[in-house]
């Protein structure tokens, strides 16, 4: 048997398949509007059918910039990010613009390098987790001359654009709920505050916020690894051998805070009358448990979705650039888990 033909396809394979010229072929695939409707067709279907893929890298070397957005994100092992992606694909999909993911781990040195190598590919545009980088970070998205949105947090100065919730007004709510709940007896578990800034200000904001109710924390436990249904029970089951008169439980997400909801069940606690329980996120996966937790909607979907919409629109050049600044309002669900006054 012959060896396959594994020859790059060119714009001539399909001009020839297609019957016309390859400059045709080129203005089709860039989606110029001056070309009838049947020669367009016909020239896509003889490119699906050749398997012919444009080489993106080659138009970019005119251009500088390729149609690909980098979003650079801290992890899609949770239930958080996912649900930004989606936001973000959903939007993108009706343009000419293709995200690529890059994961951080939440470590800034990781996330320089992740920025390094997409910024490398010169990226229509960025969207990035997170107020917080590197100085070398900083600099890069500075110096990259490309729209970018930082996103889930407004809680401090902005490179460009940015999307999100403040966390530590989010933070302060659940306090005020809490306290008009009639609890008082408070403990607090979440991740290690150094790699989760969002996680951090929001227990800031919870603690001020119980500091002017007159309350201190009574009890509080941090943890590094997943959020973990497994890890909730276990520091929940801990906390409260130590820290019996507890009244109330609050986990710097929902699926810790789950964990302990089902070991409290399991316990046959009182909940909400014995012990008020709230997490964070509005994590729908969890709408299934045999008590609905209350949650704070983190506006997730919508944020990835202005995201897209900012890079869309200003990716075209500079004079569509202006910094843009939108501050969601995260929704308090108090679930079957906390007293409504």
């Amino acid at each position: 048997m012959n060896p396959p033909d594994h020859h790059p396809l060119t714009l001539r394979d399909v001009s020839e398949a297609a019957g016309v010229s390859e400059m045709t072929v080129s203005r089709v695939l860039r989606n110029k509007r001056d070309v009838s409707e049947a020669t367009r067709l016909r020239v896509l279907e003889a490119a699906r059918r050749l398997g012919y893929v444009p080489n993106k890298i080659a138009g970019a070397l005119a251009s500088q910039r390729v149609n690909l957005v980098a979003v650079i994100i801290p992890s899609m092992s949770n239930m958080v990010f996912p649900e930004v992606m989606t936001g973000i694909t959903g939007v993108l999909e009706e343009t000419g613009l293709q995200p690529v993911v890059g994961l951080t781990g939440y470590r800034p040195e990781k996330e320089e390098k992740v920025l390094y190598e997409m910024l490398s590919w010169r990226p229509a545009g960025v969207i990035i987790a997170g107020l917080e980088h590197s100085e070398a970070s900083r600099a890069m998205l500075r110096a990259s001359g490309i729209p970018v949105v930082e996103i889930m947090d407004v809680d401090g100065t902005p490179i460009d654009s940015v999307v999100g919730i403040s966390h530590r007004r989010a933070g302060q709510q659940m306090a005020q709920a809490i306290t008009r709940a009639g609890y008082r007896r408070i403990g607090f578990m979440g991740t290690k505050m150094p790699l989760d800034h969002r996680a951090r200000k929001r227990f800031e904001g919870f603690t001020e916020a119980l500091a002017k109710a007159g309350i201190e924390m009574a009890d509080h436990e941090f943890y590094s690894g997943g959020s973990a249904l497994a890890k909730g029970r276990e520091m929940t089951a801990e906390m409260l051998r130590r820290s019996p008169d507890l009244d109330f439980l609050y986990y710097s997400n929902d699926m810790i805070g789950a964990g302990g909801l089902l070991y409290l069940l399991e316990q046959g606690v009182d909940i909400p009358g014995r012990i008020g329980l709230a997490g964070f996120n509005g994590v729908e996966l969890l709408d299934g448990l045999p008590r609905r937790l209350a949650t704070m909607d983190a506006c997730r979907l919508e944020i990835g979705r202005k995201a897209a919409e900012i890079i869309a629109a200003q990716a075209s050049g500079p004079e569509a650039r202006e910094r843009v600044r939108i501050a969601l309002e995260p929704r308090l669900e108090p679930g079957d888990t906390l007293r409504v006054p």
